[in-house]
């Protein structure tokens, strides 16, 4: 649903500086008055355009974002410890709490497990707090005119002032991602546009402001993608010794034929019957396994990534008071939760690495910083926020 690179928690990207022109100003100008025609022509309202698309200058950042590739895969160790942290268990179980009655009536609405919607809710905009930050007109104008899949994000931009004109919406609402995702639980806006529901029935379908709206959208946006009602994501399981069977999220097999490979639950029972499932090793044989059922690939198709998806579901089966994944990822170099990144840049600070404001952003100047205190202690060169660079520097 969601237009993000993979390792939007943590990836370094590759930085690039774009510098503009008087030729790039006329060639955004040019491209901006045939978005605002688009528009026009798709009925949305001439002053609500006029409002959006005047002073649409060169936006560096959004056009880095969106042509930038990352430098390496994040490990799964990192990307899980980062999304399901215990402040984000924490304020998962005091937003269920405060939202239960919501989070009931939508579950009971849609077929949806409430713990998932709020595993989204908290992973996409930490429960409403952090929505983004670019003004998403200009952000999407700039992308459209200079960075890849023009067209597509020409589309974005003009379902996002059509939102506006609705009446749904109004201007100063939209920010969020480079991409054009934004609201609570970052939709983008031609998906805002389809699946958007308003719950609260005050005849706006307000994703950025109304908890009820964002909640019930999300669980009709996984329903209209083929949520199961009752049915489980999946679990962990334990492989046997020696294992040399298929396995990944293509690889289905009835629950019976795992349990003939030798695939075991946790507690030591079979698997069994005819539904079906695959085995997802996210870190390969030695590290944790997972039998993943219908739901899980659902909750994919979200953001299309198996780290995403086992993220969301092992969030949701936290805030349940389910205990953390039992089998150890398969690294001596732990990942960080956000408020060990946090400590870290403040680590790196205090040691005299120049790295702007810590905010707990790993970004490019965090990461070269990381390097150069690998160095100094004599450990592998990565740039990467592990146990073994924090401790190095102080953290406990």
């Amino acid at each position: 649903m969601n237009f993000r690179p993979f390792g939007l928690c943590g990836s370094l990207l590759v930085v690039v500086v774009f510098v503009s022109t008087p030729a790039d100003a006329a060639s955004l100008d040019s491209c901006v008055a045939g978005i605002r025609n688009q528009a026009l022509k798709a009925g949305v309202n001439k002053s609500i355009v006029n409002q959006a698309l005047s002073n649409v200058k060169f936006d560096e950042k959004a056009v880095r974002f969106s042509r930038s590739q990352p430098e390496y895969k994040t490990p799964i160790w990192d990307y899980m410890a980062f999304l399901v942290d215990p402040e984000r268990i924490r304020t998962g179980k005091a937003m269920m709490k405060k939202h239960g009655r919501t989070l009931r009536a939508v579950e009971k609405a849609y077929g949806v497990d409430r713990y998932v919607i709020a595993a989204l809710w908290g992973v996409e905009s930490n429960y409403g707090n952090n929505q983004g930050d670019f003004f998403i007109p200009h952000a999407l104008a700039n992308v459209a005119c200079a960075g890849k899949r023009p067209k597509f994000f020409r589309g974005q931009l003009v379902a996002a002032l059509q939102l506006v004109s609705r009446g749904d919406l109004k201007l100063k609402d939209l920010y969020g991602s480079w991409a054009g995702a934004f609201g609570q639980t970052q939709f983008i806006p031609t998906t805002y546009r389809s699946l958007a529901v308003d719950f609260d029935k005050n005849g706006k379908r307000d994703l950025v402001h109304s908890v009820p709206d964002a909640l019930a959208s999300t669980a009709n946006y996984l329903k209209k993608n083929g949520w199961s009602k009752g049915g489980s994501w999946g679990y962990e399981v334990r492989l046997p010794k020696g294992y040399k069977g298929p396995s990944g999220r293509k690889a289905k097999a009835s629950l019976s034929t795992w349990a003939k490979r030798g695939i075991k639950r946790l507690d030591g029972k079979k698997p069994s019957g005819k539904a079906s499932a695959a085995l997802l090793l996210p870190a390969g044989k030695n590290g944790p396994a997972f039998l993943i059922r219908h739901n899980f690939n659902v909750i994919r198709t979200y953001n299309s990534n198996d780290a995403y998806a086992l993220a969301i579901s092992h969030l949701s089966e936290r805030l349940k008071g389910g205990g953390p994944i039992k089998t150890a990822w398969p690294t001596r170099d732990p990942g960080l939760t956000r408020s060990e990144r946090l400590q870290l840049q403040i680590l790196l600070l205090r040691a005299g690495y120049d790295i702007g404001e810590a905010d707990g952003k790993i970004g490019p100047a965090t990461r070269a910083a990381i390097k150069k205190a690998e160095q100094r202690f004599g450990l592998p060169v990565t740039g990467r926020p592990g146990g073994k660079i924090y401790k190095a520097l102080g953290g406990k």
